[in-house]
């Protein structure tokens, strides 16, 4: 579809309905406001952020600002029942939705959105926005360019707990000592988080036998709230059918908690997260093609003289040597040559 500059004037409208439709709710705050970062003109790529469950628009912001500068256009919508003002509490949850449906219109929805207002689209999200993400990356595969999944919630990190979603309907409260920084909902009750529990199970078996976008999952060993081994489980699933997809785990001594996205909750190392989401989107290769450059470079060549040597250069982004800065190199090496492990 060829964006031209009345059609694209028309879908920027969609700025000023959302702020009127935000303001009939209302608003909760600022930080739960749908934002948009726009260009004057449509761009070759458009970015669709997806913020966590109970969060708020407010996670993406730093990295939605990344992206504009590097000259994307970036959307970050509320998600549903999300962010609204009220007095809520456990006697009055908060609005949030109990079927996968709503979830999956909604990211279907605005899809279409996004696809008038660039080339082509980059999807992410955080944890539950991470899950819809993902579904969105298997449903509508050929309509992504590049999907990025911090820390989906595929399941728990804990299967008691996740006995406790299946089964009850109790309220829960977040946990926090500072209730005046809460953003979001400070609690939910638990068939809304179910929601993503359905959904999970639903990405991990459809990722067994579809081809899915290209994805990066970046997880953090630091998570106390969403299971990592589910999230090796889909990237090796799609690595059958979509050699360009990637996988990341932060180390556990960098403590990087579930929420990963802004250094206002608890990522130090916010700039890198994005440096390396950025790498991705702006790459063309297939993570086997990582692993050659990184081998290389564990032979003493430069992450330019490894990508030159296997005439990479031009399919890496200038922001590849963050990546290659933070890959497991050990394993890499192990992983090529078994015999050597007991010498690292």
């Amino acid at each position: 579809m060829t964006i031209t500059t009345q059609s694209y004037a028309a879908a920027r409208t969609i700025v000023q309905k959302t702020k009127s439709y935000e303001d009939s709710l209302p608003i909760r705050n600022e930080g739960c406001r749908s934002r948009f970062l726009l260009h004057s003109a449509p761009t070759p790529k458009v970015c669709l952020f997806f913020h966590g469950f109970t969060a708020a628009p407010y996670q993406f912001l730093p990295m939605g600002k990344t992206f504009y500068r590097a000259g994307y256009n970036v959307i970050i919508p509320r998600m549903p029942g999300h962010g609204k003002a009220g007095d809520w509490g456990e006697d009055n949850p908060p609005p949030l939705p109990t079927t996968p449906d709503i979830y999956k219109q909604f990211a279907l929805n605005w899809l279409q959105k996004a696809q008038a207002l660039g080339n082509r689209v980059v999807v992410g999200g955080l944890s539950g926005g991470g899950t819809m993400t993902a579904w969105l990356s298997l449903e509508k595969a050929e309509q992504i360019d590049r999907a990025l999944l911090f820390a989906p919630y595929l399941s728990g990190s804990n299967k008691v707990i996740d006995l406790i979603v299946n089964v009850f309907s109790s309220y829960f409260s977040w946990k926090t000592n500072e209730p005046e920084k809460v953003v979001g909902y400070g609690g939910f009750e638990v068939p809304a988080l179910r929601v993503f529990l359905e959904m999970g199970r639903e990405i991990l078996q459809r990722s067994q036998t579809h081809k899915s976008a290209p994805m990066f999952v970046i997880s953090t060993e630091a998570d106390q709230a969403v299971s990592n081994l589910d999230h090796q489980t889909l990237i090796e699933n799609s690595l059958k059918r979509q050699p360009k997809s990637w996988y990341y785990c932060f180390d556990q001594l960098l403590n990087i908690p579930h929420t990963m996205m802004t250094q206002a909750e608890g990522n130090d190392w916010e700039n890198v997260l994005n440096s390396m989401a950025k790498a991705y989107v702006e790459s063309n290769l297939t993570w086997a093609e990582v692993e050659d450059i990184a081998y290389r470079m564990t032979q003493g060549r430069t992450f330019d003289q490894a990508a030159a040597d296997l005439k990479l250069r031009d399919r890496a982004s200038r922001d590849m040597p963050t990546v290659l800065t933070m890959v497991d190199k050990r394993e890499i090496v192990i992983k090529r040559n078994p015999s050597w492990r007991d010498q690292f």
